[in-house]
């Protein structure tokens, strides 16, 4: 932060007392820091891919009014784009909307890697590789703070599912935690600066992420260098007196100062230095004084039109061609049958605190009737996937009679939501059955996907094109017509590994749907996420990570690999040799073949994304540091590069190498050899060996504490009993005429810790009174 709002902000904070110090150190509202003394207050929205601002100041996950904004695409068309200069004018754009409508800090973006594609809130995240997470988040934050507003990266850190994630423990070696899980996060903070960092809900081996001084203190703000501020996630506090301790700034949502005097307790007996307070105090202080001055500076107006261009613009360049047999683009002139409620229905948005209230949709069959000679069948209910007799036949006579046909295929909005896990990674059977019904009636059929994340798509191959959609925002349809009719091209790369059977995947033998513990997730897979795992033990996907078919053909020249130490610059010809505006995703990967410790087969560590006209060449140049080729080293501590042979190899995937060459690279760092694992799911020995203790016992539901759940309740008769008239309550609040909102709410509150209603309470319940009722609940269960 500047040094002006440092110095203001601690002239401010000496000014208070220590009961008003404190009282800065959680929020007024559910959206919105205090006002203490001169400290103004901050406005916080949801916001990783539009302004999620609520009209009402009563909800946190999306179930309130929202206020229009322009829904941009979800996380993962955003990181399909692999284009960092394109996602710099998005977060702009995010950021001149918020602050129109006074807000001060955007919460987002997320950057949880995709462990599972089961993963409830996958749409909502980049990538399975934490370079890409990294630097598109990067790229994000850089757009929205250079319009004077900030952003809070979350969710810091192993948050990989919905399950229990408010009390699960993620156990996680400190190898794969650094390599994988923490890599992003630290790209970010070092190349962009964000305003604040979210911890996340879980515990990280065995520790609250907002009580981990190791976490917040250690890493964030000494080994990394971050100098702004950290927010728990909504609810999320367990203990705060130890979050103070640990560097945790600011507790959100507000309240009538839930934790106030336990706080004020533990400084007057010594158990809470009282700098901590201060210090966090003044960080607080610096961010609102930071949000006002910016706003203040700024106008506060915008574009809208403009931003529903980028969004159409964002979603074409994010939208992934998986296979075409040259029927796309589809032909101008000859006669079109669009199948599938989607187009008219559109599946554009992610259900949760993600949510955006757009101003305008646009539907793919709006736009393709517009332009084309156009006949329409719904096939199927747009909430349910059900395919009636009658509709399937409508849909079999129109795709017969037409020239070519575009299926879309919208996958319900409840299947993929916050706090749900996917207990099926599959598309509707009925679709299936639809797909194939529809092929047989006409092959020249193009199928499009509208979901969030990765599916097992057993029928792949049978379409004549198949397209990845995701969830493309409020301008969608537009921009998916404009990729089917050729006007742009499908710009998207894959960001993810499509399985062709999730369950092959090593991180499903530790997943929700694998059942298990209900407290503890053990990522015993350690490094073998994605194409890490694929790659390593020769498991094809069905669709590999950086995948992506375009309108034109490119050659790839012979690289120049210059080394310098372990400073590496590889330059590569890139050439549109076809008659169209094109792109390609220049990918490079390591390779190390004789590593005293396990790596993986190769890791993604550098990109760049290169828009060719037919007949033009770009050199693409690529850089790698040390940290490419370093592993995280347990023993000492320490990142360390081991000197040797590497091979460094350049692709338009991870499977579609063009072109390799090896280096040697010097350094004389000694990396401890320790023995790598047998195959991709570590045993016990394995595991232990890696985490360098004993496989800590998950723990049980009984007997009860605070991290108990609402649902954990029916373990016993008095708790059934408190369970049903605490479940009648908040039913009362939940949204009407909204199933999949609905659904997602349901959720959120069964796995809410008893902790949690105390915030939610208003008041009515305190942290005396919730240690009371667990008294008696666990006295009455013995």
């Amino acid at each position: 932060m500047p040094k002006l709002d440092t110095e203001r902000a601690a002239h401010l904070v000496a000014r208070l007392s220590t009961k008003e110090r404190i009282r800065l150190l959680s929020g007024a509202t559910m959206w919105s820091t205090e006002t203490v003394g001169d400290v103004p207050s901050v406005s916080l929205s949801n916001g990783p891919n539009g302004l999620g601002k609520q009209a009402s100041d009563a909800d946190h996950v999306g179930g309130g009014d929202l206020i229009p904004a322009t829904c941009f695409p979800s996380a993962s068309v955003l990181a399909s784009t692999w284009d960092e200069p394109l996602l710099e004018r998005v977060g702009a754009a995010l950021g001149r909307e918020a602050r129109a409508e006074g807000v001060g800090v955007l919460l987002g973006p997320g950057l949880n890697i995709k462990r599972h594609p089961g993963g409830g809130r996958v749409f909502e995240y980049f990538s399975e590789d934490p370079v890409v997470s990294g630097r598109v988040a990067a790229a994000l934050v850089r757009g929205v703070q250079s319009e004077g507003v900030g952003t809070s990266v979350k969710h810091f850190a192993g948050n990989n599912q919905e399950t229990d994630r408010m009390r699960l423990d993620s156990v996680i070696d400190e190898r794969t935690l650094r390599e994988i899980y923490l890599r992003g996060f630290e790209i970010v903070v070092r190349e962009s600066a964000p305003w604040t960092v979210m911890t996340s809900y879980n515990r990280l081996n065995g520790e609250h992420t907002g009580e981990s001084e190791w976490l917040i203190t250690r890493i964030l703000r000494e080994e990394w260098g971050f100098e702004g501020l950290v927010m728990s996630d909504w609810m999320a506090v367990h203990d705060r007196v130890q979050g103070l301790r640990a560097g945790l700034d600011l507790e959100m949502p507000g309240g009538p100062g839930v934790w106030d005097d336990r706080i004020a307790a533990a400084v007057d007996d010594g158990s809470l230095a009282a700098d901590s307070i201060e210090a966090s105090a003044q960080r607080v202080a610096s961010l609102a004084l930071r949000a006002r001055a910016e706003a203040e500076s700024r106008p506060r107006t915008y574009d809208r039109e403009a931003h529903h261009a980028l969004a159409r613009e964002t979603a074409a360049a994010g939208t992934v061609l998986l296979t075409n047999d040259g029927m796309l683009p589809l032909h101008p002139r000859a006669s079109l049958a669009v199948i599938g409620a989607a187009a008219e229905h559109p599946r554009f948005q992610g259900v949760g605190s993600a949510a955006v209230n757009p101003w305008r949709v646009d539907t793919l069959l709006d736009a393709l009737r517009d332009r084309a000679n156009t006949t329409y069948s719904p096939a199927y209910d747009p909430r349910t996937s059900e395919v009636s007799d009658t509709g399937l036949a409508e849909a079999r006579d129109a795709a017969a009679a037409a020239d070519q046909v575009v299926l879309v295929l919208g996958v319900p909005g409840g299947a993929e939501a916050e706090g749900v896990d996917r207990s099926e990674v599959t598309m509707p059977e009925s679709f299936t059955i639809l797909v194939r019904e529809i092929v047989r009636a006409n092959p020249r059929t193009a199928v499009v996907l509208a979901n969030g994340a990765p599916l097992e798509i057993t029928w792949a191959d049978e379409p004549a094109a198949l397209v990845e959609a995701y969830l493309g925002g409020q301008a969608s349809g537009s921009a998916l017509a404009d990729v089917l009719l050729g006007d742009v091209e499908p710009g998207g790369r894959l960001a993810e590994s499509f399985p062709i059977r999730t369950a092959d995947l090593p991180a499903a033998r530790n997943f929700p749907t694998s059942g298990g513990s209900r407290t503890q997730t053990q990522y015993r897979e350690g490094l073998h996420v994605g194409y890490r795992f694929h790659d390593t033990f020769g498991v094809a996907p069905r669709f590999p990570f950086g995948h992506g078919l375009g309108y034109t053909t490119f050659a790839w020249g012979v690289p120049v690999v210059t080394v310098t130490g372990t400073d590496v610059i590889v330059e590569i010809d890139i050439t549109n040799t076809g008659h169209r505006l094109g792109s390609e995703v220049v990918q490079l990967y390591v390779h190390d073949p004789e590593s005293s410790v396990h790596r993986p087969d190769q890791t993604l560590e550098a990109f760049a994304k290169v828009h060719l006209a037919p007949g033009h060449t770009r050199s693409v140049r690529l850089a790698l540091d040390e940290r490419a080729f370093a592993i995280w080293d347990v023993a000492s501590s320490r990142w360390l590069v081991e000197g040797g042979r590497y091979e460094v190899r350049i692709g338009a995937s991870s499977r579609d190498i063009r072109a390799s060459a090896h280096i040697e690279i010097e350094s004389a760092d000694r990396v401890t050899a320790v023995p790598g694992p047998i195959g991709p799911v570590a045993d016990d020995h394995e595991f232990e060996r890696a985490l360098g203790r004993p496989i800590p016992a998950a723990a049980g539901i009984l007997p009860f504490t605070v991290d108990s759940t609402i649902d954990d309740l029916r373990a016993t008769w008095f708790g059934r009993r408190l369970h049903s008239m605490v479940s009648r309550m908040l039913e009362r609040q939940l949204p009407a005429g909204d199933d999949s909102m609905s659904a997602m709410m349901r959720a959120v509150i069964s796995g809410m810790p008893l902790r949690a209603m105390v915030v939610a309470s208003g008041g009515k319940l305190t942290l005396d009174t919730l240690d009371r009722v667990i008294r008696v609940l666990n006295a009455l269960s013995r």
